[in-house]
């Protein structure tokens, strides 16, 4: 019996041990189940982290690939490193040289007129000239493309340029106002540009990069006025931040186009004509005589068709009639010539505060100008635009004046935004476009005191005429007694005209200017824009209690002659306060 139970008790034992291993592996397995688990579970959640910041990061670089458009665009310049030019830039500075010595033309005109005939009968005189010139030319092509360098950084560029007169130009982005592309017509076929940069305060262009490619020039046009943009809201409250990126991101506004038509009116209408015949001045004798070999050629003797003795008087001022007019539509001609090689293609667009004008047909100019350049606008015309219904509507900068003066007396009307033979009421949409407050369309106008048609006629015309009248009655030559008296009655009619357009006015925030002869121009512009006020007065208008008065803007003096003193302080008074009192800036 002992030994029955401890045989029992020694199995009972060997099942306990065995259940306790079972129990032992069984938890050891489930240990290693939960733990697989757990890693898994770590490899899945490290599996979706790695997915989403692959997906962020997808999504971060599309999100930042437009705005880094430029950056790549501009890798190989932001290097710090000087680069030259493309070797097409040399054929610009070519035509540059070409553009100066015509310009410079009319001085050595003289000299040409009087070696003509020398070189007319030695004609290999101007042979080694010729090769000279050419020479010079290719040499200086040359030199100005060697020595032009220019060096792109993140917020700035230096050039390099000049052959005798070194210059060296650093411009900020920020500090660079206007930015103007031209595609000249040998750089349009190879698609590339000139990019001409200009800073506040200039009398002149600050800086030109010549044979760009017209897509990085596009890019880098984009990228200075979005930094230019960002200078200027700096000063603004955190609530205006989204105007920088709405004026950097601002859809293109087409306001205005031309037409053939409308070119073809404008070449009519202009002066253009009258500066081509002044042009034409030292060569009127050569002219005079090609044009009679010309004419009897055909059978035409210009001597006795004009000869009084064998044709009366109403045939001869028919025949001059005839050719006047023949003369002036030739002139015409060469005048809607060069008003479509100008304004070809013309359209005026916005973007925000920024007005953008495009045209030409062999160069394509592009000027731009922010509203706060703007000085003011004036719409001019003369006798023919008032007769076929137009206007020519000009938006006048800051240093317009000064760049024509500098371009000896001729403002370059490629580098001005002129809206050419636009209707009257196209001109006011515009205008309101610019200024919505003026009141033009509706303002009156105050005359200017009639001494100034007195002063003009009696103190200046008058005495000229009687002296002219009495030599000629001294001497006896009483046949050009009346053609004198016919231009002393046209200057009469002419300053009588100007005394009568004459005028100004203000309201509470513009200055309304009015003047012309026989044509009329309007002048508009902010009271605030005024720099500087000049009141002047002689002995004769202090006596008579007159004055003459200017205001001094950015692009030029506009001038009011002969109002009443009184008149003249009050407004000068009320300009000064204007300005004192708007806080505004005039750049």
């Amino acid at each position: 019996m002992v030994n029955m139970k401890s045989d029992t008790d020694e199995m009972n034992a060997k099942s306990n041990v065995e259940n306790k291993t079972e129990n032992k592996v069984e938890d050891e397995l489930e240990g290693k189940r939960e733990k697989n688990t757990e890693d898994n579970t770590e490899i899945n959640e490290v599996n979706k982290v790695d997915s989403d910041s692959v997906n962020n990061s997808v999504n971060s670089s599309a999100d930042n690939s437009a705005n880094k458009t430029v950056d790549n665009e501009k890798t190989a310049y932001a290097t710090n490193q000087w680069h030259r030019l493309s070797p097409i830039a040399i054929v610009y500075f070519g035509v540059s040289f070409i553009q100066g010595i015509i310009g410079q033309f009319i001085y050595v005109a003289p000299a040409l007129l009087l070696s003509y005939n020398s070189i007319k009968d030695n004609p290999w005189i101007g042979f080694p000239v010729v090769i000279g010139l050419i020479a010079l030319l290719i040499t200086s092509a040359l030199l100005s493309f060697y020595f032009f360098q220019f060096r792109l950084s993140k917020n700035s560029i230096e050039i390099r340029s000049g052959v005798l007169s070194k210059k060296h130009a650093n411009l900020p982005f920020s500090r660079i106002q206007n930015v103007k592309i031209e595609q000249p017509i040998y750089y349009r076929v190879m698609g590339f540009a000139c990019l001409t940069l200009d800073t506040a305060g200039s009398s002149k262009q600050e800086a030109k990069v010549v044979a760009l490619e017209l897509g990085f020039a596009e890019k880098l046009k984009q990228e200075i006025m979005g930094q230019h943009i960002e200078a200027t809201h700096q000063s603004l409250d955190s609530s205006d931040n989204n105007s920088i990126e709405t004026a950097c991101s601002g859809e293109e506004e087409i306001i205005n186009t031309r037409s053939i038509k409308d070119l073809v009116i404008h070449g009519v209408t202009s002066n253009r004509i009258w500066i081509f015949l002044g042009a034409l001045a030292p060569f009127y004798e050569n002219l005079s005589q090609y044009i009679g070999d010309f004419l009897q050629e055909f059978g035409l003797d210009p001597g006795k068709l004009f000869d009084p003795s064998t044709h009366s008087m109403w045939q001869l001022g028919l025949y001059t009639l005839s050719m006047t007019m023949m003369v002036m539509l030739l002139l015409s001609l060469f005048s809607i010539f060069g008003s479509i090689m100008t304004f070809y293609g013309f359209t005026l667009s916005k973007v925000e505060d920024r007005y953008i004008r495009r045209s030409g047909l062999l160069t394509k100019h592009e000027v731009s100008m922010r509203l706060s350049r703007l000085q003011q606008i004036a719409h001019k015309r003369d006798w023919l635009d008032m007769l076929l219904g137009r206007v020519n509507l000009r938006f006048e900068q800051s240093n317009a004046q000064m760049s024509g003066m500098e371009n000896g007396g001729v403002s370059n009307i490629t580098d001005k935004i002129i809206v050419p033979s636009v209707t009257p009421n196209e001109a006011l949409s515009l205008t309101l476009d610019v200024y919505p407050d003026s009141g033009l369309q509706n303002i009156n106008f105050t005359a200017i005191s009639k001494r100034f048609f007195i002063r003009y006629i009696g103190a200046l015309c008058a005495p000229i005429y009687l002296v002219a009248l009495t030599l000629l009655v001294i001497v006896q030559n009483y046949s050009l007694i009346l053609p004198i008296t016919g231009v002393f009655i046209f200057a009469c009619v002419v300053i009588f005209m100007r005394w009568k357009r004459w005028g100004y006015a203000i309201d509470e925030q513009y200055l309304y200017v009015r003047k012309g002869i026989f044509g009329v121009d309007h002048f508009v512009f902010p009271i605030f824009k005024v720099q500087q006020t000049v009141l002047k007065q002689s002995k004769f208008m202090k006596r008579r209690k007159l004055c003459s008065i200017s205001f001094i803007l950015a692009s030029g003096a506009v001038n009011v002659p002969f109002i009443k003193e009184a008149d003249g302080i009050q407004l000068i008074n009320r300009t000064l306060y204007e300005v004192e009192i708007s806080g505004k800036s005039w750049m």
